[in-house]
């Protein structure tokens, strides 16, 4: 079985047509969303309907898209996230606010392989940034394969019984991460529409559990289009300028 893994889109629909182009011409069976479809971008009903049209065979909530339907107040987000919030909170049709809202928590376990997350395995919303956080994780986690966003930065953990290792975002436009007998993995493949890590381009990956392994993607989309879509809408400045720079 070969799952498209998508996380942190946010409301980036540039981003995610060029993400599914590619990873339709590399062949997918089944796909698994990791929360946060929108919040900061432009277009949240139109990545909502895309996320609807491919049929996911799981999805987990996001922080953003709780408190983009209403179902949590922006106590913890910065001036600018409230901001797109609430803008985005306004702009939802009433049905797509209705679908974020009945978005199930993580962890989902997907398969015999894989489970999914939004956060970590033991916090929805908790950070997964250093090694300490990711070592917990993995012993939380029931599946060989965990697969995470919220960080919006790529980068995999490996733990088996001799070791453990951490291997931060590829350069190359793609990567593979062979999955070894008996080591157990936790996973971040970037964010589509929002990536933090000084690179720009979109990101997804394809989880690969015949074949056992993970292949991480990187891609050049419009971005002006994308940032021209936010100074129009009134949306902060800021949230067009850092698309172009990847921070």
């Amino acid at each position: 079985m070969r799952y498209l893994v998508l996380t942190d889109i946010h409301a980036n629909l540039e981003a995610l047509d060029t993400c599914l182009d590619d990873a339709r011409r590399r062949r997918f069976d089944e796909t698994v969303v990791l929360g946060d479809l929108v919040g900061y971008g432009a277009d949240p009903n139109a990545v909502i309907e895309r996320i609807q049209e491919l049929k996911p065979v799981a999805i987990v909530r996001g922080n953003h898209d709780k408190v983009a339907c209403g179902l949590e107040q922006a106590e913890g987000f910065n001036t600018v996230a409230k901001s797109a919030a609430h803008w985005t909170l306004d702009v939802l049709t009433p049905s797509y606010r209705e679908w974020l809202a009945a978005l199930p928590e993580g962890p989902i376990e997907v398969d015999e392989t894989i489970e999914i997350c939004h956060g970590s395995p033991f916090d929805e919303d908790a950070y997964i940034f250093d090694e300490l956080d990711a070592v917990r994780a993995l012993k939380v986690s029931t599946r060989a394969l965990c697969l995470f966003g919220h960080t919006h930065y790529p980068v995999s953990f490996e733990l088996s019984n001799d070791a453990f290792e951490t291997l931060g975002p590829a350069t190359s436009a793609d990567a593979r991460l062979n999955m070894k007998p008996g080591s157990k993995y936790l996973i971040n493949p970037g964010s589509v529409g929002q990536p933090r890590d000084g690179d720009p381009r979109a990101a997804y990956a394809i989880a690969d559990t015949t074949a056992q392994c993970v292949e991480l993607f990187r891609l050049k989309y419009p971005v002006e289009d994308a940032q021209a879509k936010i100074i129009k809408e009134g949306l902060p400045e800021v949230l067009a300028q850092r698309l172009g720079v990847g921070r």
